[in-house]
């Protein structure tokens, strides 16, 4: 499926992308229109708004147009999520290698996830992005603040969704304090991944979101919890992650350990403690600070 694609956007990417190949030279109006073939009231519509908001500034004797303050911004805080990324690809070989198993860095972009690290074999391709909206992204909020995961279930849900508020709780509560989480493996959560990638929210034809909400019945369904778990008992798991954090003690990451089998709950046990391992080195290497004790979830944020 072919992503829905703005007109109005796509100019605006285009002034951007050309001012950054000019490496810092400016240009008027007349000429910002003729190098990129769009009318001139079309680009000062778009050179107003960008001005504006400071990703562009304007000469006021030369009447002319440059990169803004707002993009420095904007660039250390993308520059800082590849950053880590890199610092964690050297925890990930480490457990791709003992595991021999597919792990991946990724964290929110924008209104997306994004891929930014993969190892070991049947690596995920990096730049792999989802839409963060319920059902998808429950773990790039579930260490972080109450209010972190309060704005992300106000997100309007990607499919139709039952909410089980109680389990969904206990899913918090107890991932908070394990440290790690553990997605079950079923077909459905193999399949809706697939169904979601690349794919915005309101691109999914109504058919298509009626089949990935059977697929999801309700979130938190797909965590099991601890007392799902018996040391001897063979369990399929999908996958484990586990946080990291920047240096204000918010979660900014997650790194996963991919599993697609069914093992015993002592198992999972060694696993997740590995992966916690790791994600408190990456944490640690990149300046950034484990909370002291867990987040708990006091208030009634549902």
């Amino acid at each position: 499926m072919t992503a829905r694609r703005s007109a109005p956007a796509v100019r605006v990417v285009r002034v951007l992308d050309f001012l950054v190949e000019q490496r810092g030279k400016r240009f008027g109006l007349s000429e910002l229109a003729r190098e990129l073939d769009l009318a001139k009231p079309t680009v000062l519509g778009i050179l107003n708004e960008l001005t504006a908001a400071g990703y562009l500034v304007r000469d006021p004797r030369q009447h002319t147009y440059g990169l803004g303050p707002a993009l420095i911004a904007a660039g250390r805080v993308a520059q800082a999520s590849f950053a880590i990324s890199a610092i964690a690809r050297v925890e990930l070989e480490k457990l791709s290698s003992a595991y021999r198993t597919t792990c991946t860095a990724s964290a929110v972009l924008g209104d997306r996830i994004a891929v930014l690290e993969s190892t070991g074999p049947g690596m995920v391709k990096v730049g792999a992005s989802y839409h963060f909206a319920p059902p998808v992204g429950l773990m790039y909020v579930l260490w972080d603040s109450d209010e972190a995961l309060e704005a992300w279930l106000a997100i309007p849900p990607a499919v139709p969704l039952e909410q089980d508020e109680t389990r969904l709780r206990r899913v918090v509560a107890e991932c908070r304090e394990r440290g790690y989480l553990v997605e079950s493996l079923t077909a459905a959560g193999r399949r809706l991944y697939a169904l979601l990638a690349g794919v915005a929210d309101r691109d999914l034809p109504d058919e298509l979101r009626d089949i990935v909400g059977e697929l999801v019945g309700s979130l938190g369904e797909r965590v099991h919890l601890g007392t799902d778990l018996r040391p001897r008992a063979h369990h399929p798991v999908s996958l484990l992650a586990a946080p990291t954090y920047d240096g204000e003690g918010r979660q900014n990451m997650v790194l996963t350990m991919y599993v697609g089998a069914s093992i015993t709950g002592a198992e999972i046990s060694r696993r997740g403690t590995a992966l916690v391992a790791a994600a408190d080195a990456v944490t640690a290497a990149s300046g950034g600070r484990k909370p002291l004790t867990p987040l708990t979830n006091d208030r009634n944020v549902f």
